[in-house]
Order: structure tokens, then C-alpha cells, then sequence
């Protein structure tokens, strides 16, 4: 496996190398310690001024790629080391596309309440416009790697179906335990029982069959992830709920203590580049990291 781990110099990135040390990476692995060299004028407009903040910059870079690297020394994985100048969001965009790695690693604050809608446009713009997956590492990293959880929220879908094949692919520890949760929608699930009897016949019966409906499907899909991901994992779990797909997934995260939650994730760019509701509410608001799936098509 190829990593770009994006670094800038936070204790945010530092998690992020720390959460790497946690993988079962091998000397066959690769591991980029990656930094952008941004700068942004905004004090004093003058030659002198400009020309001195950017060789603070470039002289502070090499340490905060140091940084990152000392963390990862007990890692097994080759270890190399980048430095350019540009934006950190479009330069680790660049990157992921026109480079061979498999994941983008970076930390993120993840701030809560109302603020949590600014959980960094660097973290946010790479998570929706990246061609590649992306492991948005919040702190704090667990103290017990061999015994990591993950949550794999999935709906049957191709981006959930490639985000299962990702998941066999990722170096876990061994012992890791994948719990795999699908939401139904609640249209018809959140009918009380009690109140069949004021609907006529035929709509109670309409009722009752896309109740039995949404549950088959909803067992199909997590009985099809968990027959996947057996090749791969020892410990497996399968859940489905009925709800709010966001609200759903924070919750069994929460209650888990969820590792990792993991989604899968259209990606769309440019004016479109919204993620789905659901990979970005997780995304925004999960207290543990989130691994943002995509599909080869992106």
C-alpha cells in the first residue's frame, strides 16, 4: 500500500502519523511524508516583508516533515519525504491524482456544536474532491491498535461495495473488529403499530410489505458486506437500524467507541463537488476518525 500522510506540523498531523504506527504496514509499504509550502500575505504589502515570510516558511518545512518522521520510525513501511510550494489542498488533490497511492492520511481539529461546520477547509476540500481515499484522523488516537474498531456504515451501493474492497486491502492489526450497520430509510419503518388500525386495509398492507422489504434488503446487504469482508477480518459484526442515516451511524459509532467509521463517498468536483449529506455530516461531526471511501471512476 502507498500513503500520502499530509503534514503540517500540527498535533492534528502528528495523530495522523501516530494512527499509522497502529497498521501492520510492511516493508513492501510505503509510507510519503508530504508538505505544502503555502504562503499568504497579509500584513505589510512590501518586497522585504514577503521575501522573508517565505524563507521562514521554507526553513521551518524540513522540521515539520522531521516531525512526522520520528513518530513513524517504528514503522516498518519505506518512508520518503516531499516539499513543495503551492496550496495544501490542491497540491495533495495533484498528488493523489497523478501519483500511484492508495490513501490520503491527514488529521482534522474536528471542532463540535456550530463550529463544527468549519472543520477545516483543507481537510474538507481534499475529502470531496480527492480521486483517492482519504483517512481523516481525529484525535485522540486509541492507546490499544490491536484491538481497533471499525464501523462500516454501507447501503449496497458500489461506493460501499468498493469501499468493502478498500477495507480488505487496509494492513489492520489482526484482531481488529468491523462492525457492519445499515440504516433504513424510516418512511414506512416509523409507522407506531398502534395506529395500523386508523389506516384502511390496503394502505396497512402496503405498509407491511415495504416494512418486510426494507428489512430483507437491509439483512442482504450487511450479510453480503460480512461474507466479503470474512476473507479478510475474524471479527464481525452486522447491525441494522431504522432512521436518520447520520444520526444512525454517530450514534452506533459513539456507542461502539468506535476506531474508525468508514463510508463510501461519490466525491464529486467543482460546482458539484458536494459530498453526500451523509459522508459529510459524518465527516463533520464524528468524534472519532472517518475514512472517506471512493470508486475507480472518480
Amino acid at each position: 500500500m502507498k500513503i500520502l500522510l499530509a503534514t503540517d506540523g500540527s498535533e492534528y498531523s502528528n495523530g495522523a502519523a501516530k494512527f499509522l504506527t497502529c497498521l501492520n504496514l510492511s516493508p513492501d509499504d510505503e509510507i510519503t511524508v508530504f508538505h505544502a509550502v503555502y504562503w499568504i500575505p497579509f500584513l505589510y504589502n512590501t518586497e522585504s516583508y514577503l521575501e522573508t515570510f517565505k524563507e521562514i516558511k521554507k526553513e521551518m518545512a524540513p522540521r515539520i516533515i522531521d516531525s512526522a518522521s520520528k513518530i513513524l520510525k517504528p514503522v516498518k513501511a519505506k518512508i520518503s519525504t516531499a516539499i513543495i510550494d503551492g496550496s495544501p489542498e490542491q497540491s495533495i488533490i495533484e498528488v493523489a491524482a497523478r501519483s500511484d497511492i492508495d490513501l490520503v492520511v491527514m488529521g482534522a481539529r474536528g471542532i463540535k456544536g456550530i463550529e463544527s461546520l468549519f472543520i477545516g477547509s483543507v481537510t474538507r476540500s481534499v475529502a470531496i474532491n480527492s480521486p483517492k481515499p482519504v483517512l481523516i484522523i481525529k484525535l485522540p488516537v486509541s492507546e490499544h491498535p490491536d484491538k481497533m474498531k471499525i464501523l462500516f456504515a454501507s447501503d449496497g451501493s458500489e461506493y460501499s461495495i468498493a469501499t468493502g474492497e478498500f477495507l480488505c486491502g487496509m494492513p489492520f492489526p489482526d484482531h481488529t473488529e468491523i462492525t457492519i450497520l445499515n440504516v433504513m430509510p424510516s418512511e414506512f419503518l416509523d409507522m407506531p403499530k398502534t395506529l395500523m388500525a386508523e389506516i384502511s386495509q390496503r394502505i396497512a398492507e402496503v405498509l407491511l410489505t415495504e416494512r418486510r422489504h426494507a428489512v430483507s434488503a437491509s439483512e442482504w446487504i450487511v450479510d453480503e458486506a460480512a461474507a466479503f469482508l470474512s476473507k479478510r477480518f475474524k471479527n464481525i459484526n452486522v447491525l441494522s437500524k431504522a432512521g436518520d442515516p447520520s444520526s444512525e451511524i454517530l450514534k452506533t459509532a459513539e456507542g461502539l467507541k468506535t476506531d474508525v467509521i468508514t463510508v463510501g463517498c461519490r466525491g464529486l468536483r467543482g460546482i458539484r463537488g458536494m459530498m453526500g449529506s451523509v459522508s459529510r455530516n459524518i465527516l463533520i461531526h464524528s468524534k472519532c476518525s472517518v475514512l472517506i471511501g471512493k470508486t475507480c471512476q472518480e
